[in-house]
C-alpha cells in the first residue's frame, strides 16, 4: 500500500452488564441482535418479555463527513443511535464475527492448495479480506465518532457546507470540550502547537480569535491531516513514556498501583521534532497522582525532555499509524471532509477567508481524532488482527 500521502502530510507540518442482560429475552442473544441490525430485520419479542426494537430507522446515517460503506458499519451505527448502551458490546461481537469470517475463508483457501479449486478459494479469501478491511475501518470510525459524542463534540461536516461566499466559519467552536481530554501539561503543549500552526497567541483576545485571515484550501487540508498525525504521535509517545516509567519504577508497588489508574492512563503528551523540544520552557505542571514527592520524581525526566532522546526511527514509529486500516481511514476521512464524491481530496489553490477561531477548531479536532484513532486501534486489536502498516 502506498503511504506517501501520510508521509507527505507528516513532513508538511461477555460484555453486557447484568442490568442490561435482564432486558433481553433468553432467546435473543447479542450476536442475534447484531445480525438483526445488520440485515435490517425487526426484533420480535413475545408477550411478557421486554421489547428491544430500535426506536427509529437503523439506516446507518451519521452526521459526519464520511459515509459508512459496509453493512457492518451501518448496522452498528443503528445500534449507536438507538441502543447506545449496547454499542461497545455490539462492536466486540461484530469484530468476532468478522475475524471468524476471515479465518474461515483463509482456512478453505489453504485446504484447497494443489487442488482444482485453489484459485477459486484464493480469490474468495482475497475478497473476504477486502470486505473485512472496509468493515473494520467503519467500525474504527464509529469508535472515534463515539468518543467525540462522549465529550459532546460533533465532527465538522463537509467543509463545502461551511463555506459561504468564499468564507469558512465553523460554529460552535467547542474549544473547551476538545481541550478537556488533555492533562494540564499536555494542554500547554497542544496550545503551543495551535499557536505555531495558525499563528494565534495562546492568550489571545476575543477580537483576535474572530479576526479574518486568508488561507489556501489545499494547505488547510494538509494542516488538518498533519495535526491528526501530531495527535497520534502524542498518544503513542505518551504511552511509551508511561510504560518505561512503570518498568523503571516497578519495585515501588504503591506507585505502580497508582499509575495503573485511569488518571495515569489518561495523561498524554505532545511534541514534534525540535520546534517543541525546549526543556527549559516547560512549566513542569504534570502531577500524576497529586502528591508533591511523586511530582518531583516525574519531573526528573520531563515529558518534553524525554522526547529529545528519540532517534529518527523512534520518531517515525510513534508518528505513523500501526495499521493499514488506520492509514486508510485517515485518508478517507480527510478526503470526505475537504473534498466530495466527485473530486476526492480537494487540492484546490483557491484562497478562502476564515477566522482564527475556525482554524483553531479544525486543529483541535484533528489532534483529538489522532488520539482517538490510536484508542480505536487498541480496542479493535484486542479482538481482530489489523493489517500491519
Amino acid at each position: 500500500m502506498d503511504h506517501s500521502f501520510l508521509r507527505h502530510q507528516s513532513h508538511s507540518i461477555h460484555f453486557l452488564p447484568s442490568a442490561v442482560k435482564a432486558c433481553f429475552a433468553p432467546s435473543i442473544s447479542l450476536p442475534n441482535l447484531i445480525r438483526h441490525f445488520r440485515y435490517g430485520k425487526s426484533l420480535v419479542v413475545r408477550a411478557g418479555r421486554s421489547p428491544c426494537e430500535p426506536s427509529r430507522s437503523t439506516n446507518g446515517s451519521l452526521n459526519s463527513p464520511l459515509e459508512l460503506s459496509s453493512e457492518v458499519g451501518k448496522s452498528l451505527a443503528g445500534v449507536l443511535q438507538n441502543q447506545r448502551q449496547l454499542f461497545r458490546a455490539a462492536v466486540k461481537e461484530e469484530l468476532k464475527l468478522l475475524a471468524d469470517d476471515r479465518y474461515e475463508a483463509s482456512a478453505r483457501m489453504f485446504l484447497s492448495l494443489d487442488s482444482d479449486e485453489e484459485s477459486l478459494h484464493r480469490r474468495i479469501a482475497e475478497m473476504k479480506e477486502n470486505e473485512c478491511q472496509i468493515a473494520v475501518e467503519d467500525v474504527m470510525y464509529l469508535l472515534i465518532f463515539h468518543k467525540f459524542s462522549e465529550i459532546k463534540v460533533p465532527l465538522v461536516p463537509k467543509l463545502s457546507r461551511c463555506i459561504y461566499n468564499g468564507r469558512l466559519e465553523i460554529l460552535p467552536s467547542k474549544d473547551w470540550e476538545l481541550e478537556s481530554i488533555h492533562s494540564v501539561e499536555v494542554l500547554d503543549m497542544v496550545r503551543e502547537h495551535v499557536s505555531i500552526l495558525i499563528g494565534l497567541k495562546e492568550n489571545s483576545s476575543v477580537s483576535d480569535n474572530w479576526a479574518i485571515t486568508r488561507i489556501r484550501q489545499s494547505y488547510l487540508g494538509h494542516l488538518y491531516t498533519a495535526s491528526i498525525l501530531y495527535g497520534y504521535f502524542l498518544k503513542s509517545a505518551s504511552m511509551k513514556y508511561h510504560l518505561e516509567r512503570c518498568l523503571a519504577m516497578g519495585h515501588q508497588d504503591h506507585l505502580v498501583s497508582h499509575r495503573g489508574s485511569s488518571n495515569f492512563s489518561k495523561t498524554w503528551l505532545y511534541g514534534w521534532k525540535n520546534s517543541l523540544f525546549d526543556c527549559s520552557s516547560s512549566n513542569k505542571q504534570f502531577i500524576p497522582v497529586g502528591q508533591e514527592s511523586r511530582r518531583q520524581e516525574f519531573e526528573q525526566d520531563d515529558l518534553r525532555c524525554y522526547l529529545t532522546g528519540f532517534d529518527a526511527e523512534t520518531l517515525e514509529r510513534c508518528s505513523n499509524p500501526k495499521s493499514k486500516e488506520a492509514v486508510h481511514l485517515i485518508q478517507k476521512h480527510t478526503r470526505a471532509l475537504f473534498g466530495d464524491e466527485e473530486t476526492g481530496f480537494l487540492e484546490s489553490d483557491e484562497v478562502i477567508l476564515t477566522s482564527f477561531s475556525s482554524l483553531k477548531r479544525l486543529v483541535l479536532e484533528a489532534i483529538a481524532f489522532g488520539f482517538f484513532i490510536w484508542d480505536a486501534e487498541e480496542y479493535v486489536e484486542a479482538v481482530y488482527v489489523l493489517g500491519e502498516n
